[in-house]
């Protein structure tokens, strides 16, 4: 039945609530009967139950990113010691995850799961980095960053193929997007060498391997007794090898000094203990030790 709103009015006065009042009244006592209860509790467990459907969704696809980016050396070497968190884990991740036939990570190994790495920019690309690039995987070894007018900013970066040990040049945008692979690296103690090859001790284990000394590269000259260096391994095999990015070295051998001669004082060719040539300020003299930057073999200050 419709009331009017004069009528309407005349229940407010007389009966002192309003028409949307006694509305609410009704809906009330029909919300409270035990079949509108039941519907109720029906229709919020449904709803209930598709909050926790799509909670686990995005659950899962957290995970399963997340276990892409987890290297394969994280989770042997945790699973190696018998941690039980790494161990349910990667159990969660596997159960977890889409059915093979999508392509998941359940369908491919754990060992091509750490080829995928996170995505980096152009402009990020640095020394040592190991990228993928047309199905091969690379270390940088060289990147030197230029602009070129209206070109826009580009990185020339010289790469070493892991597998085969080539070198390719290649230049990137800084915004062009780049494919990371994360690698395992291990701390060892530099014992010494013979003719090319390199004996490194782990320092817990004490166990010594044999490397190639070319894995160091140039850096391989700053390599000194009981020295720490660091190891990347790719697939279980060292791939590259660095050595701390301050040595203190000696000076043998050192040009004279040329003050007064020139308005600012020009650096002069120095003579390392390791056979080294590097530029000096002209007050540094025979004898003296001074810290070099392995990454440039630059001065950086007196020892």
């Amino acid at each position: 039945m419709k009331i009017s709103k004069p009528f309407g009015r005349i229940l407010t006065c007389f009966c002192g609530f309003s028409l949307s009042t006694a509305t609410a009244y009704k809906r009330k006592a029909l919300l409270s009967s035990p079949a509108a209860k039941a519907q109720g509790r029906k229709a919020k467990g449904e709803k209930g139950r598709s909050k926790a459907d799509f909670a686990m969704q995005i659950l899962r696809r957290k995970v399963l990113e997340a276990s892409r980016r987890l290297p394969l050396f994280y989770a042997a070497s945790a699973a190696s010691r018998g941690s039980a968190h790494a161990v349910a884990t990667l159990a969660a991740a596997a159960r977890w995850a889409p059915p093979a036939a999508s392509g998941s990570l359940a369908a491919a190994p754990w060992a091509a799961t750490q080829r995928r790495g996170a995505k980096m920019l152009g402009s990020d690309v640095k020394l040592g980095n190991v990228i993928q690039r047309r199905g091969r995987i690379y270390q940088v070894i060289k990147a030197q960053h230029s602009h070129q007018g209206r070109g826009g900013a580009t990185i020339q970066v010289e790469l070493r193929d892991v597998d085969t040990g080539n070198k390719i040049t290649e230049r990137f945008r800084t915004d062009e997007a780049l494919e990371r692979v994360f690698v395992e690296e291990k701390l060892f103690t530099y014992l010494y060498q013979e003719g090319d090859t390199v004996t490194l001790m782990e320092p817990e284990t004490f166990e010594q391997i044999e490397v190639s000394k070319d894995l160091f590269g140039k850096a391989a000259a700053y390599l000194k007794d009981e020295m720490k260096v660091n190891l990347q391994y790719f697939d279980g095999r060292p791939m590259s090898a660095t050595v701390p990015p301050r040595v203190t070295c000696t000076v043998v051998e050192a040009q004279p000094n040329t003050k007064g001669l020139t308005a600012q004082p020009q650096y002069k060719r120095v003579v390392l203990d390791n056979g080294l040539t590097v530029l000096a300020p002209p007050f540094i003299e025979a004898g003296e030790q001074i810290v070099i930057s392995t990454a440039d073999d630059s001065y950086m200050t007196r020892a």
